[in-house]
């Protein structure tokens, strides 16, 4: 359990100043940590206050906190310092691991702190991320988990909605046709039998790790051996310099950039080539025009002609 320590202490001093200049490069730091948190409200209030002058948002939740924001990179520096050692957090977020990429787009025009009931929003009752032994959740590192993937009697199984399947996947990974994370634990219970008739292994990623998080343990319940992708497709790029080499496409990341490569970068990609006409799509993309119609992607970000 932690709580937080009185919000009107003083951060140290030794943690500097965010202040940049505007020419500063930009940079896109996502994080989640699932934890036990005893005062999520006195949590909020320290993280909005710990996030200026940075964009993005931030949830916070009894289960823990996830986030994604962007800034210069010794603003970012400055953030994820305190978050770890701000004394009034009680050391919550101490050992957490953060996952840097770059910006071309700057990917958020505001910063936002939100209180949730879950950071991650599954809708089972009493199922958290928050789990006392963190080893049952069979995390594999970059390494293991190309190992595990290229073997016969695993199911590998993608944890995202449809259009991020469609945009890129690991090779031989199978879409579950889900459009709303809700929809997962109905697609794991009525494949669980069927895999494990057929002696698989279920190997399973995401975007950033935090779905298989929460969902690893509750799949267990149905006698599943379970394996995930630690710190997800993110980690997995970051980790690998050959990561292409088990990915096929872009991975699409919820920001103003649209996607990015291998190798972390933006691509060329824009909201149009992501989204099809179905009703759960149609309105992503009218949503995602709204926040494009400021600067277009397109104006910003020119294709590289060698394709890289």
């Amino acid at each position: 359990m932690i709580q937080v320590l009185s919000a009107g202490k003083a951060v140290p001093d030794n943690l500097g100043t965010m202040s940049q200049t505007d020419q500063a490069p930009l940079q896109h730091t996502s994080f989640y940590h699932f934890v036990q948190l005893d005062d999520a409200d006195g949590v909020v209030e320290v993280v909005r206050e710990l996030v200026q002058p940075l964009t993005g948002s931030v949830l916070v939740a009894e289960e823990g906190i996830s986030g994604a924001l962007a800034g210069s990179p010794n603003q970012l520096d400055t953030f994820e310092h305190a978050l770890r050692h701000d004394p009034r957090l009680n050391q919550a977020f101490a050992d957490m691991p953060f996952k840097r990429s770059h910006c071309s787009t700057k990917p958020f025009w505001k910063v936002r702190v939100h209180r949730k009931r879950e950071i991650v929003a599954l809708g089972l009752p009493g199922v958290t991320g928050a789990m006392p032994d963190r080893s049952q959740g069979n995390h594999l590192s970059p390494q293991q988990w190309r190992e595990l993937i290229a073997q016969d009697n695993v199911v590998v199984i993608d944890n995202r909605n449809s259009f991020e399947f469609r945009l890129g996947r690991f090779q031989n990974a199978i879409d579950p046709n889900i459009d709303n994370f809700r929809d997962f634990p109905h697609y794991v219970q009525s494949h669980a039998e069927q895999w494990k008739a057929e002696g698989k292994r279920v190997a399973m990623y995401c975007t950033g790790g935090i779905r298989c998080e929460k969902t690893a343990p509750w799949m267990q319940q149905f006698g599943l051996d379970v394996y995930q992708l630690d710190g997800g497709i993110m980690n997995y790029f970051q980790s690998l310099p050959d990561a292409n080499k088990d990915w096929q496409g872009e991975c699409f990341v919820f920001d103003n950039r649209v996607a990015v490569d291998t190798r972390l970068n933006e691509t060329s990609t824009t909201v149009d080539q992501v989204y099809n006409d179905s009703p759960d799509e149609l309105w992503r993309l009218e949503r995602a025009h709204r926040l494009d119609s400021v600067t277009p992607k397109a104006e910003r970000v020119k294709p590289d002609p060698k394709g890289d």
